[in-house]
């Protein structure tokens, strides 16, 4: 391994909701370093999404953050002259930052309506186990499973 590894920091619980994946989430969408706009956005998203499953905002987030968040994923391992899928289990960590980045990243790609209206409907998607990042994860998951014969070159 080079060098060291990145040292972890702290992310500050957001003010409204008072929670740290909320706060991870204004983070990922937000562009140029405008936050404020980020949070309005993340916040007017999750307050629709809630009336519309008719869920606790925190407990609409967890659950999409759990749908979404994959079991398993694939790392590329060189042995022998041969590069090897490697399935190997996902941090919880990892795994928060990977639903966050496909949920992000799925709304960004879309276009013709406002961002937090895309973001709602993928929220609300996500919630009911549908949607093109639960699409992602069920992706990444198959691709492990397709390589469990190469589990036994787990580092």
């Amino acid at each position: 391994m080079r060098g060291k590894p990145a040292i972890r920091r702290k992310v500050e619980a957001d003010p409204q909701y008072g929670s740290l994946v909320v706060s991870k989430l204004i983070n990922y969408a937000m562009l140029d370093g405008k936050k404020q706009k980020s949070r309005d956005l993340v916040y007017a998203a999750i307050e629709r999404a809630s009336k519309v499953t008719k869920t606790d905002a925190k407990e609409l987030i967890d659950t999409v953050i759990n749908n979404v968040m994959p079991k398993l994923e694939v790392r590329s391992r060189r042995i022998g002259g041969a590069n090897y899928q490697v399935p190997v289990p996902v941090a919880e960590h990892r795994g928060i930052a990977l639903a966050m980045k496909w949920i992000i990243g799925v709304v960004r790609e879309k276009q013709g309506k406002d961002f937090d209206e895309f973001l709602a409907e993928e929220l609300i998607a996500a919630f009911n186990n549908e949607g093109a990042a639960v699409k992602k994860r069920e992706t990444v998951e198959k691709m492990a499973e397709a390589n469990r014969a190469f589990a036994q070159f787990k580092w």
